[in-house]
Formats: structure tokens, sequence, C-alpha cells
């Protein structure tokens, strides 16, 4: 890890930056579901549906749960990677760390290149969306109007007895392709976003001790870490959710409707068939969605660590 910053703080950091952009835009999360589930649906017909301001926070438990404990687990084995590619390159090639004295950084996490990013991301996503997959579909279940479970302990009994434990995972090739492409995808992104960001920015830097090299890149001042990581995160999630959209509209539709969508090609052909802009179903929700929460969780995340 990180020198001077134990595992225990990656977690604590990744988990209160999931807590807060969950419930902070849940909303977001629940219109999207509402409109991917039926075709007729639309963000103004699905807003004139809901009957309270409370009904938008329908589902925030099982998302703050996903999003905090995925989050926390994520981040602190994406830094776990990330850093040991980082090690094992500077091992290879010495001369990496005296390329980056003297650069202004706004963060304390190591830098890989384009490529060693997206695969560290699709790796440790993967892995994480396996096991947080149960919570996801419980989500999922939650924020549509086709299940009515009054808790959450009622919706996981009830899936369990009517559809058995595989149902806890349905829809998770579908996820995995979305999540897995879309972490690396963010990851390279996120990073070349930080590296060109600081060029527009002229504020003085303090120093911060290096983990892979003394002679350590110099650090920007925390306010200003704090807006190049946050627009950083914002730009990489848009572009990242743009290209893997489909992805999200054929998992949601697996997960709500297992019996009319049983595989990932037979459900990608069924939308398909309907035009091929149904797989877009709530892109625009998602891409605020997704920009939102990175902004939010990357931002405190990277101020934790940092302490």
């Amino acid at each position: 890890m990180t020198k001077d910053v134990p595992a225990s703080r990656h977690l604590l950091a990744g988990f209160a930056g999931g807590l807060t952009s969950a419930v902070c835009l849940q909303p977001l999360d629940l219109v999207k579901t509402r409109v991917q589930q039926s075709q007729g649906n639309s963000i103004v017909s699905v807003l004139r549906q809901i009957s309270s301001i409370k009904e938008l926070w329908r589902g925030t438990l099982p998302s703050a749960v996903r999003t905090s404990v995925g989050t926390a687990l994520y981040l602190t084995s994406l830094n776990f990677i990330r850093t040991k590619m980082a090690i094992h390159r500077l091992h290879q090639h010495p001369g990496l760390a005296d390329q980056q004295y003297g650069i202004k950084t706004s963060s304390k996490l190591p830098r890989l290149p384009a490529g060693d990013n997206l695969i560290a991301g699709m790796i440790s996503r993967t892995i994480v969306g396996f096991i947080t997959m149960p919570i996801t579909v419980i989500k999922v279940r939650f924020e549509s109007d086709m299940y009515h479970y009054n808790s959450l302990w009622e919706g996981v009994t009830l899936m369990y007895k009517k559809e058995g434990f595989r149902s806890f995972f349905t829809g998770f090739g579908a996820t995995c392709m979305r999540d897995a492409p879309y972490a690396g995808l963010y990851m390279a992104f996120y990073e070349k976003n930080k590296m060109l960001l600081p060029k527009l920015f002229h504020t003085r830097s303090v120093t911060s001790d290096s983990t892979l090299s003394p002679r350590s890149p110099s650090m920007m001042t925390a306010s200003t870490s704090a807006v190049v990581n946050s627009v950083s995160a914002i730009f990489a999630a848009f572009f990242a959710t743009a290209i893997t959209g489909p992805f999200d509209t054929i998992k949601t539709n697996m997960q709500l409707n297992p019996t009319k969508y049983k595989t990932f090609i037979q459900s990608t052909v069924t939308l398909a068939s309907r035009g091929w802009l149904r797989l877009f179903d709530g892109l625009s929700l998602r891409l605020l969605r997704k920009a939102g929460s990175a902004g939010i969780a990357w931002c405190i995340y990277e101020q934790i660590v940092r302490l």
C-alpha cells in the first residue's frame, strides 16, 4: 500500500465517499431504473408517477450498503494492485522515478500508464462486483415499481424462497461486462486527466513523501487537489459511462425480469429489436449519476488518503 497510508484508511475513505454519493444521488438511480424497466417510460412520466419526495429515496438502504461497502473494497483492492504494478515497473525501469521529480500532483496514489490503469480497474471491479452482486440485485428491485418489498429482509427472503440462491447473481455477466470495462476506462481517463489538468493551475505546491522513491513529485495544496481530482473524476465518469451505457440497460432488464431476459445475448437481441436506441434508455440519468458519484466519492477518497 501507499507508504504511511494503511489499508484501513483506504477502506474508511472509500466507505465515506461511497456512502455520501449513494445517499445524495439515489433519486437519479431510482428514476433511471424505472425508465429502463419499460419501453414506454420517460423521465417525465416516471416523475409524474412518484407520489412523494420521500419515494425518490426508495432503495437507499441497499444502495448505500452496496455503494459504501463496494467502493471501500474496490478502492482498497485497486490501490493494492496499482501499487504492486508501480513497484514492479520501478524495479524494471528505475529512471521512471526521476521523470516524476518536480512534477506537481493532486494525489498520493501511484502513477501508471493507461494500459496498467485499464487492467487494474477491470480486475478490481470484477472481483468486488461478484462479492456485492446480491446487494446489487436487491437494490435494483427496490428501485423499480415491479416489486413491492416492505423491507430489505423481506426482499431477501422472498427472492430466496421463490427463485432460489442463484437469483442473487442474476445478470452478473451483463453487470461484469458493464462494470469491468467501465472501471478500466474510468481509471485510464481519470489518471490522464489528473496529469493534464494541473497544467492549468499555477499554484504553489507542498512537499510530500513518495511511495516509490525519495525524490517525490510535489503535492498541490489541498484545495487545488480537491478541484483537480473532482473535475478529473467527473470527466472520466462521463466518457466511461457513455461507452458502456448499453450494458447497463441490459443488466437492469435481466435483473428485473429474469424469466423474459434469460441470457445476455438473448436480452440484447430482444431489446435491440425495438430499436437500438432502446439500449441507451436512462443514459442521461446514468451520466448524471455516475459523474456526480465519481466527483463526490473520489474527491473524498483522495483527500482522506492524503491526510
